[in-house]
């Protein structure tokens, strides 16, 4: 069994590792889009609609992908997590079949109408669609990350007689105070990972000196988006989840910040190496009383350590959550420092000529996909050993008649199928960003190099 659960664990998490690549970028672009059709619609002026249409197209290929590798998780809970969804279908199955009948049919429908229906809609129905896109792209969020947030902090539930979990308060499912903050979190989140893709486009294309206006506008568009989010991902929507684990998953906190002993006037690790053996933090940076006053506003909170816990509600994974963990807050302050810099850079009206500061944006392009995968990891490494909190043991969900061999035999084929999507999408992406916003605009380029070579002549 032992081997079946860490197989069936790698497997779920290198599912939904690499699913959430592809959503967390359509739910930040969405909210982009909408702005420029917004723009398109209140100034008439054709370069905000092409540039939405060039997104657009970005977005149908981060959707499809999405779709593809998002169908099989949901099939993972029959077939490797038989238990858990035997004894928690009666919940979890209400969040995901909304997701599916209502959030997805919604933005996959106007998602079509917005690619294709221009014509037919007009300028007004065409900003509805993007609207619609949007709504149904973060409704289709809100619904997934309520059925983890229950599964964080379950409400709105009884035990029924055979030991079954019943839903008992729909509204407490669906409004839970964890769920709506990790919400938050995770949405802007993802508005970072569409801004940073935006600027990343837009500083490319000013520094190859192609579709420049283009490039502005999509530079403008990603630092204005990214700064504020960058921002508001730090406070309130961080201080905010960051206070519900200390309160009601106070393990989970000392793993975090690799605190071992209580301590009154904690203080907050910036660096640091968890040693398992000798239950210390090796070489570590400081700032005195932080921890405390950030978990509870007062300097001199008693914040408790792991070794105040029972060792079997330790996560089972201190070290791989601290560092994940620590990796996540790391970059988002590197966010906040590179975008607060190109907004004051763009205020000043010297950030399209500061090639310097265009590098560092193409650069980080990657990072926010980096950043939100380890807030993931960090969300879920730590509410182990529980499937859910308090309720149910990971050990207890997994499907008792299927073997560790078979886990691994769809895992390995799994890697290689993701493989292959991983390939087709970069190419896809690779061709849009490359024949850019401008229709035939790789034609006209070639037509443009023909004519000066004829008059050179």
């Amino acid at each position: 069994m032992g081997n079946a659960l860490i197989l069936d664990r790698l497997h779920f998490a290198f599912t939904a590792m690499f699913h959430y690549i592809f959503p967390q970028l359509t739910m930040g672009l969405a909210l982009l889009l909408l702005y420029l059709e917004t723009e398109a619609l209140r100034t008439g002026d054709e370069h905000f609609n092409r540039a939405a249409h060039f997104w657009a197209r970005i977005f149908g290929i981060n959707f499809a992908l999405g779709v593809v590798t998002g169908i099989p998780m949901e099939f993972q809970f029959g077939t490797n997590w038989a238990a858990f969804a035997k004894s928690a279908g009666g919940v979890i199955g209400q969040t995901l079949a909304m997701e599916g009948v209502f959030s997805f049919f919604l933005e996959s429908s106007f998602l079509g109408l917005f690619l294709f229906g221009e014509k037919k809609l007009g300028p007004k129905g065409h900003w509805w669609a993007a609207f619609l896109v949007w709504l149904g792209s973060w409704l289709s969020g809100y619904l997934i990350v309520a059925t983890d947030g229950w599964m964080q902090h379950p409400t709105g539930f009884e035990t029924g007689g055979t030991g079954e979990i019943l839903l008992s308060g729909f509204w407490k499912l669906l409004l839970n105070r964890w769920s709506l903050w990790q919400y938050a979190h995770t949405m802007i989140g993802s508005v970072q990972t569409g801004c940073f893709v935006m600027a990343a486009v837009g500083a490319y294309y000013l520094l190859a000196g192609k579709s420049e206006n283009y490039g502005r506008t999509f530079v403008n568009t990603g630092v204005i988006v990214g700064t504020i989010a960058a921002l508001l991902q730090v406070f309130p929507t961080g201080d905010m989840q960051g206070r519900l684990v200390a309160r009601n998953q106070p393990p989970t906190l000392a793993a975090m910040e690799g605190l071992f002993t209580s301590q009154r006037g904690a203080p907050l690790a910036i660096l640091g190496q968890p040693d398992m053996q000798r239950h210390q933090l090796d070489n570590p940076l400081i700032i005195p009383r932080m921890l405390s006053f950030l978990t509870y506003q007062t300097w001199s909170a008693d914040v408790k350590g792991l070794e105040s816990f029972p060792h079997d509600e330790w996560p089972d994974q201190v070290v791989l959550l601290y560092y994940s963990y620590h990796l996540m807050v790391g970059l988002g302050t590197i966010f906040v420092a590179v975008l607060s810099l190109a907004a004051w850079q763009l205020y000043r009206k010297r950030l399209y000529q500061s090639r310097w500061i265009l590098w560092t944006l193409m650069l980080c392009g990657p990072l926010p996909f980096i950043a939100n995968t380890a807030g993931w990891m960090t969300a879920e490494l730590g509410r182990q050993p529980w499937l859910i909190y308090g309720l149910m043991r990971t050990s207890a969900g997994i499907s008792p008649r299927v073997s560790g061999g078979n886990v691994l035999f769809t895992l390995i084929g799994f890697t290689g199928m993701y493989a292959l999507l991983a390939i087709l999408f970069l190419f896809l992406i690779y061709r849009e960003i490359e024949t850019g916003p401008e229709p035939n605009e790789m034609n006209q380029s070639a037509d443009q190099w023909v004519a000066k070579s004829v008059l050179a002549k």
